[in-house]
């Protein structure tokens, strides 16, 4: 499997990355990244020279670059996003611009040459959950920010090009065609609880915790129903809540050489940091 990955240097999608890498040692995977703000080359340095892999600076709205990298590829995972809601909100245009039509060069390409294709999206494009349950694939989409919005765009695009032409697969292996697979971990914490949680594992008190205004557009909670993906495909996660929450935080700890650049060079936020630790 050749694979073209794009947003790979960003959390999620340097992941993937690896764990792709480290799965199958007969893929290929070409990792598309603008390198913006949501993106750290840290992620994956230590891949440079792995063969089977290759980093390219570049913007999935770029059609003739996209064309370019797409003529010996079998499938193509878009991770690749503008993704704060904040700076949605300051400059929309951008978001519109990536989240949307980045995607409508990408599924351009891949009907042109007859790829698969499999949408990163995100829980916020159904809006705010109701208490009563958690939404399921079948629900409807009513974004509540400039982020979410263009993303529910971007999903609405996959599926009028599925249904239109016939040549996207969502799903790269078991998945059926045209199908939406939410994929959760059954955890409904609440933000502050986390964040409690944090300075536990930190052995740091909570008198730390500064509490902000909501900002406009704001959702009460997310809660994905990923019972679906377990009945089709077997998919349920592997590590209970607890267990991957220290393991990251102790990661991060341990690591601090990874993510001090990017507090010391202000690319996280669009305001300046406060750090409190």
């Amino acid at each position: 499997m050749r694979l073209l990955v794009t947003g790979g240097m960003g959390f999620i999608g340097s992941n993937f990355i690896r764990r792709t890498l480290a799965d199958h040692a007969d893929f290929n995977v070409v990792n598309l990244d603008k390198l913006t703000y949501g993106s750290n080359p840290a992620n994956l340095r230590d891949l440079e020279n792995t063969e089977n892999y290759r980093f390219v600076k570049g913007d999935i709205c770029d059609e003739t670059l996209v064309k370019s990298m797409t003529k010996d590829i079998d499938a193509i995972i878009n991770f690749a996003a503008e993704s704060h809601v904040d700076r949605s909100i300051a400059n929309p245009q951008a978001f519109v611009e990536s989240n949307t039509r980045g995607v409508l060069t990408l599924l351009e390409a891949c009907r042109q040459r007859d790829l698969k294709y499999l949408q990163i999206s995100t829980d916020e494009v159904y809006g705010s959950t109701p208490e009563s349950r958690p939404f399921l694939e079948t629900d409807r989409l009513a974004p509540s920010s400039p982020y979410s919005a263009s993303k529910a765009s971007a999903d609405m695009l996959v599926n009028a090009y599925h249904r239109t032409y016939e040549a996207l697969d969502l799903v790269l292996s078991m998945g059926r065609p045209g199908e939406i697979y939410n994929i959760a971990g059954g955890n409904q914490v609440e933000n502050v609880e986390i964040v409690k949680r944090i300075l536990n594992i930190m052995g740091k008190g909570n008198s730390l915790i500064s509490h902000g205004e909501d900002r406009p557009g704001h959702d009460l909670r997310y809660r994905l129903d990923a019972s679906k993906i377990e009945r089709e495909l077997g998919w349920k996660p592997k590590h209970r809540f607890e267990e991957g929450l220290t393991n990251t935080v102790k990661w991060y700890l341990e690591n601090e050489s990874w993510w001090r650049p990017l507090i010391d060079d202000k690319i996280l936020s669009p305001t300046p940091w406060k750090e409190t630790w």
